[in-house]
C-alpha cells in the first residue's frame, strides 16, 4: 500500500466522527455554558473544545495566533493550542506529506491551493486577514530609504523572502511592476528569518510584511511604499481533513473570524478581509 493510499484509508475511517463533530462544534461556539475537563479526556458536553489543537501558520501570523491561542485556552479550560509557524509553502509540503495538523492558516491562496489540490481540506478556505509589504530599515534610517527604488543603491544590503514563499512573490510582483532589478545578499525561508537580519544588522533593508515592522518595535524602522498596494496578500484558514481534533479546529478556526479575532489582527497591522 502506497503512502497516499494509507493517508486516505485513515481519512475514510476518521470522516464520519469528524463531519459530526465539526457539525456539533458550532452549537459550542454559541454557547456560554459549560466547563470542560482536561486535556484529551471525555466531557459531560462532547461538543465542548476540548483537548489539543494543533495549527500549521505562517510566520507572519505568530504574535497574533499566539495571543488568540492564550484566549482560546482561557476560554475553553483543558485545551492546549499548538502551534508550528514557517513558511506557508514549507507548511503546505508538510501537510501534504502527512505531518499531523488540525488547522493552516497560509499567508497567499497559491500556498493554500497546494494543500486544498490535494484534498487535505475539511472545508473550504475561508479568507480572515489581508497584509501588505513595507520596507523594514535600521533604526533611524541611516540610508535614507524613502522608496522601493532607493533599495537599488549600490552598496546596499538588502534581504527579500524567497520567491516560494508569499512575502517573496508579493516583494518581487512589487518590483516587477516598477521595473526594477534588485539583487538581494540573501533570500530568507520566511518573513521573520528576513527581518531578522535587519534586527542584527546583517543587513541593512529587507522588504517584508507591516505587521512584522510593527511588531518589531524600535527594533527597524518602517518604510511605506506605494507599490505595495498592488501586491496584497489574502490570508486565508481551514480545518484539515486529518484532523484528530475535528471540534476544537472548528472552534479555533471561529474564534479567528469571530470580531475578537478580527480586534486582534487589526490590532497587529492586518487589514479586514
Amino acid at each position: 500500500m502506497t503512502t497516499r493510499t494509507a493517508r486516505r484509508a485513515r481519512r475514510t475511517l476518521r470522516l464520519t466522527g469528524a463531519g459530526a463533530a465539526a457539525l456539533l462544534v458550532l452549537s459550542a461556539c454559541s454557547s456560554s455554558d459549560g466547563t470542560s475537563s482536561g486535556a484529551g479526556s471525555a466531557t459531560s458536553d462532547p461538543a465542548r473544545p476540548s483537548g489539543t489543537v494543533t495549527v500549521f501558520a505562517a510566520a507572519s501570523l505568530q504574535e497574533s495566533f499566539t495571543a488568540l491561542g492564550e484566549e482560546f485556552e482561557r476560554t475553553y479550560p483543558g485545551t492546549k493550542v499548538v502551534f508550528n509557524f514557517g513558511g506557508s509553502d514549507t507548511l503546505a509540503a508538510s501537510i501534504t506529506g502527512g505531518a499531523p495538523a488540525d488547522v493552516f492558516a497560509a499567508a497567499s491562496t497559491k500556498t493554500m491551493a497546494v494543500v486544498t489540490d490535494a484534498g487535505d481540506n475539511a472545508s473550504a478556505p475561508v479568507t480572515f486577514a489581508r497584509n501588505r509589504l513595507e520596507i523594514a530599515t535600521l533604526p533611524g534610517n541611516p540610508d535614507e530609504i524613502a522608496s522601493l527604488k532607493d533599495l537599488t543603491k549600490s552598496g546596499l544590503k538588502v534581504v527579500l523572502c524567497d520567491k516560494a514563499v508569499p512575502c517573496g512573490a508579493s516583494a518581487r510582483k512589487a518590483l516587477d511592476a516598477s521595473g526594477l532589478d534588485l539583487t538581494p545578499v540573501s533570500y530568507e525561508q520566511d518573513v521573520k528569518s528576513a527581518l531578522t537580519k535587519v534586527e542584527l544588522k546583517e543587513a541593512d533593508a529587507a522588504v517584508v510584511y507591516r505587521t512584522d515592522v510593527r511588531a518589531a518595535g524600535d527594533k527597524v524602522e518602517g518604510v511605506d511604499f506605494p507599490e505595495s498596494a498592488d501586491a496584497v496578500n489574502d490570508y486565508p484558514i481551514v480545518p484539515l481533513k486529518d484532523s484528530q481534533n475535528a471540534a476544537t479546529a472548528q472552534a479555533f478556526v471561529a474564534l479567528v473570524r469571530s470580531a475578537e479575532g478580527r480586534k486582534a489582527l487589526t490590532e497587529a497591522g492586518f487589514l479586514k478581509p
